[in-house]
């Protein structure tokens, strides 16, 4: 099924932001050059190296709206992935660049979705669209609420 399509413009003179106008969605995006050894030996990207990309794309998100992973784990709370999704529509080769989109998608009390949208930008085609789901734990691994700071990115990502 072919996906709707995604037509990023910069947000506010920001390159890191865009708004997509098919939906109006704003995105955080960053970008990556595709490794040799990311792809597989039909030599296109193998599909699980895309949620290496995904977390890419989620790190530099969180630097980039002053709240690193990092600091996350240092005030006592981890987030691990308790489900995931993607839908590949055309393959990625070596040295393709690429532009990762992602935003805050969902925010529950101990839960939260962030969904991704892969471009390459020579082509401009469509490259994969997915999410990633995660449970707020503490450093036992219990369940907690999630923790205000992280709370606040879903309160002033840009609409």
């Amino acid at each position: 099924m072919k996906p709707k399509p995604f037509v990023p413009e910069i947000l506010d003179g920001d390159a890191r932001y865009v708004r997509d106008k098919t939906d109006g969605l704003v995105w955080h995006r960053c970008h990556h050059r595709i490794l040799y050894a990311d792809t597989d030996r039909s030599k296109v990207v193998y599909h699980a190296n895309y949620m290496r990309y995904f977390e890419f794309g989620r790190a530099s998100l969180m630097r980039d709206t002053a709240y690193p992973y990092r600091e996350i784990e240092e005030s006592g709370y981890v987030y691990p992935i308790i489900e995931v999704g993607a839908a590949y529509y055309s393959p990625l080769n070596y040295d393709d660049p690429i532009a990762i989109h992602t935003r805050p998608a969902l925010l529950e009390p101990v839960r939260l979705r962030f969904e991704y949208v892969i471009i390459n930008e020579e082509t401009n085609e469509l490259a994969c669209i997915g999410f990633t789901r995660h449970c707020a734990v503490n450093a036992s691994g219990n369940p907690v609420k999630v923790d205000p700071k992280t709370a606040h990115l879903w309160k002033m990502f840009p609409k």
